[in-house]
């Protein structure tokens, strides 16, 4: 049998586990994890009780590979949820499957609801051209926008950064009210430089033009060719106990099918030679174990790969690159209240009279706090006791960070106070009395799209060379992929192993297609 390593038990690096194991009996595959838990980025962590994600990680793709494993992990409900019950909910169950309130292996169906809040008022996401948008902006602003945007068609820039892109897409007004310094927050450079790969996929297909195009297709039922109708996602789905139950459940089949997962296993050395991975080091339970292997996959961040790899003859220019590819960090603070001080002016229906939003872009300049995740709109079942719901409130006070920066390096009880403060400050919650709190940091959640980015395409070459080396992942492309473009990257990796494929392209070509991820057709996702 061939021997795999998985660096990384995230969604990429189980999903390669899992493909491997589910469809050849020719391997033994080894998932190596240096957390204590599984799900990467995309995990979730027990708050006394209380299951909080680690971010915002919705379950969405228009991958039917990826929607069909999550369906043989986690079926669809079939039956109401709680929050369902008590709302007097209709949605489209599932055939036979689960009941939430008696089976936890589970994917609930949910509304997606997001919106800006940016001069402590609610604009939609992606920015639209509803009654309440042009109510909030005002007449003057509405003037300025207009012939903002005509001027941005007029002259169009060379779309060098996600500056340029932006602005040719919305014109330079709404560029400044809703992008240029949400970006700085979460990037922690001026946009002007960012690549604009990032951007090309967060806001392709989404521009004034279409925001319009979009309105007259809701109001006429506008067909597209394959007769069916294109929009912006409305639902999503979540897993009853939080994202860590998918990556769970995945982690125990993988197991069953006989694969190996080390949690709280730490590579420290990568062994090649002649172009190829011989062996692999790594510290487990206090002891160094040295594993001679046929394939590597790695989803770790390209930085400590390079670091890692001995053995390595890259030219100086290359590793240069690598070693010094730019990475933000998450830190986040979840909290329960007794209630949100945002009153939901909506017409949709809430318990506790919460907000609906699913999550929240939080835009106003005067403080660092980037989103705002209400988990009471995710599943009931992340509370204590399901119906707290009724009378408690659940958020995640998200901010991105530079690792050992000041805030970064903030004890947990300075920095779970300091996020309390800002949610006083711009009318999210009272000055009252927090139930639970935990902080959760994430190192390099973020691969960055500036700096030596630039010259990352040399890496990838250079990667490439490595006949058994496959990269993988969010952080072992160094590209912002989400939860799905990460599994199928590892779905592509295990037909690469599997067919004896040696071109890696279909690898790296996940996650670049010019099409918004937002957009959903019918046919796809129900």
């Amino acid at each position: 049998m061939k021997k795999i390593v998985i660096v990384g038990a995230g969604p990429a690096g189980l999903t390669a586990a899992y493909e491997l194991l589910k469809k050849s009996k020719q391997y033994e595959v080894i998932v190596l994890e240096k957390m204590d838990r599984v799900g990467g980025i995309s995990s979730s962590v027990n708050m006394n009780g209380y299951i909080v994600d680690t971010g915002i990680h919705r379950f969405f793709s228009k991958s039917d590979e990826v929607n069909n494993i999550w369906n043989e992990i986690l079926p669809l409900q079939g039956k109401p949820a709680y929050d369902d019950i008590k709302l007097k909910r209709n949605k489209d169950y599932s055939k036979n499957g689960p009941n939430p309130e008696n089976q936890d292996k589970v994917m609930l169906i949910k509304d997606r609801i997001t919106r800006i809040y940016y001069g402590k008022k609610f604009y939609d996401y992606p920015v639209s051209l509803s009654i309440n948008t042009l109510k909030n902006m005002g007449f003057i602003n509405i003037i300025f926008v207009g012939l903002s945007y005509l001027k941005s068609c007029i002259f169009k820039r060379k779309e060098k950064s996600l500056e340029d892109l932006y602005i040719n897409k919305f014109g330079k007004k709404l560029y400044n009210m809703f992008f240029k310094n949400y970006t700085y927050k979460v990037w922690g450079v001026n946009p002007s430089e960012i690549a604009s790969d990032w951007g090309e996929q967060r806001v392709k297909g989404i521009s004034i033009k279409e925001i319009i195009k979009d309105i007259i297709r809701k109001k006429f039922k506008k067909k597209n060719k394959d007769n069916t109708e294109t929009s912006l996602i409305e639902t999503f789905y979540y897993p009853k106990l939080g994202t860590i139950e998918m990556w769970a459940e995945m982690a125990k089949k993988i197991k069953e099918m006989g694969g190996k997962i080390y949690l709280k296993a730490n590579v420290s050395k990568i062994n090649i030679k002649k172009d190829k991975v011989i062996d692999i080091e790594y510290k487990y339970n206090n002891k160094i174990i040295k594993e001679k292997i046929d394939v590597l996959i790695s989803s770790m961040p390209i930085k400590e790969l390079f670091e890692d790899l001995k053995g390595l003859k890259a030219p100086k220019y290359v590793y240069d690159i690598a070693i010094n590819l730019p990475y933000r960090d998450f830190s986040s603070v979840c909290m329960v209240v007794d209630k949100l001080k945002l009153k939901n002016n909506t017409k949709v229906k809430t318990l506790n009279g919460v907000v609906p939003d699913s999550w929240i872009y939080i835009q106003e300049p005067h403080v660092k706090l980037g989103r705002v995740q209400i988990f009471n709109n995710w599943s009931p079942y992340l509370f204590k006791n399901k119906e707290d719901i009724n009378n408690k409130v659940l958020i995640g006070l998200e901010y991105f960070l530079n690792e050992n920066d000041e805030y970064w390096n903030m004890s947990d009880d300075d920095f779970i106070n300091y996020a309390k403060d800002e949610a006083i400050k711009i009318g999210l919650i009272d000055d009252c009395e927090i139930e639970e709190a935990i902080r959760i940091k994430i190192p390099k959640a973020y691969p960055a799209y500036f700096g030596t980015y630039k010259d990352f395409s040399e890496v990838i070459k250079y990667l490439d060379k490595i006949d058994n080396l496959y990269c993988i992942g969010r952080n072992g492309q160094h590209r912002y992929n989400n939860m799905d473009h990460s599994m199928l990257t590892g779905i592509e990796t295990a037909k690469c192993i599997i067919n004896g494929i040696r071109n890696k392209k279909d690898i790296w070509n996940v996650n670049t297609e010019k099409e918004y991820h937002e957009i959903k057709t019918n046919k796809n996702i129900s």
